[in-house]
């Protein structure tokens, strides 16, 4: 059973005042509000049927051969036309002013996140400045590495791994010019490859990745291969709701131009419940979700209680 953070925060929505004066002046804000993007999109959402939890399959009786006990074999999640698609925009990774501006922006609120849940879960200081010294930790889909390079500034010994060579290229280039992230191992693969080396980490970590892979058990079925026994595993993504709609893709992609048209597809969005299955199903038992929030008048994210749009997981995985 998950359980939801405890460390919430309050939301900006939750005015007594359902439409304040401040969110009818700013565009983002007025989709952001839960009664107003309601409102707007009710006619639309029937139109969109949600798909049916990946179908369960039954075990295969053993055939005596002693086969079943080989290591799993998994069958690849990329998704050539998302790689395709970050592979263009490569070079922006470093822009903040540029296409990731959501996820720089994002960025510290994860950290927090993860930096919290990996302290209490390996029972580290997080007070200290290199919490994480000693731990192995792989970011899949690790872009330009504006997540891998935190984790090494707190003495992880950091691993990132994405499908496109540009990507990499960008990541490596960038990491070299700071002694405490020129030690990141930046491969471009996936993690159905690594997986073949039998590779284990302390943590596994895929921020924003799994709406763009093709298929999403067979990906967290590879996560969950390379995270070591007692190990932990973080994801987090956009829920399927008519809510992030308004805001992930009408606001950010067509409104505001923070996004490309087209980055997201709404029809791969993940519902908290439907994840939480997923890695259950991958041997990953979720224990702590919490959503993130923005405040559209800082500019600024928070973790909250409200998974509505933006959500993150921190899950473990049991002894083998």
């Amino acid at each position: 059973m998950a359980r939801r953070s405890l460390h919430l925060f309050r939301d900006l929505y939750r005015s007594r005042d359902p439409f304040p004066k401040p969110f009818l002046q700013n565009p983002i804000a007025t989709l952001l509000h839960p009664a107003i993007s309601s409102a707007l999109l009710q006619r639309r959402s029937h139109a969109f049927a949600a798909p049916p939890p990946p179908a369960m399959q039954n075990p295969k009786p053993s055939n005596g051969s002693g086969d079943e006990n080989k290591s799993p074999t998994f069958h690849s999640s990329l998704n050539e036309a998302e790689v395709a698609k970050f592979s263009a925009i490569a070079e922006t990774w470093w822009d903040f002013e540029g296409p990731f501006k959501p996820l720089h922006l994002m960025n510290p609120t994860r950290i927090s996140f993860v930096r919290s849940t990996l302290c209490r879960h390996f029972k580290k200081d997080p007070y200290c400045a290199r919490p994480f010294q000693g731990l192995k930790i792989i970011d899949v889909g690790c872009g330009g590495g504006i997540l891998s390079e935190p984790l090494a500034r707190m003495g992880a010994t950091v691993t990132g791994i994405d499908a496109a060579e540009k990507n990499i290229k960008i990541a490596r280039i960038h990491a070299a010019s700071d002694p405490l992230t020129s030690s990141i191992e930046y491969i471009c693969t996936t993690a159905e490859e690594l997986v073949k080396g039998n590779k284990k980490f302390d943590a596994v970590i895929s921020l924003e990745v799994i709406e763009h892979v093709a298929d999403t058990l067979e990906f967290c079925k590879s996560l969950a291969a390379l995270t070591a026994p007692t190990g932990a595993t973080v994801i987090s993504t956009i829920n399927r709701s008519v809510r992030s709609y308004a805001t992930a893709i009408i606001a950010a992609e067509y409104l505001l131009n923070w996004l490309p048209k087209g980055t997201h597809q709404w029809s791969r969005f993940l519902t908290p419940e439907e994840l939480v299955l997923i890695l259950q199903r991958a041997s990953i038992s979720v224990q702590e979700m919490a959503g993130f929030v923005y405040n559209p008048l800082t500019g600024e994210w928070s973790l909250s209680d409200d998974t509505s749009v933006n959500f993150i997981v921190f899950g473990t995985k049991g002894s083998e």
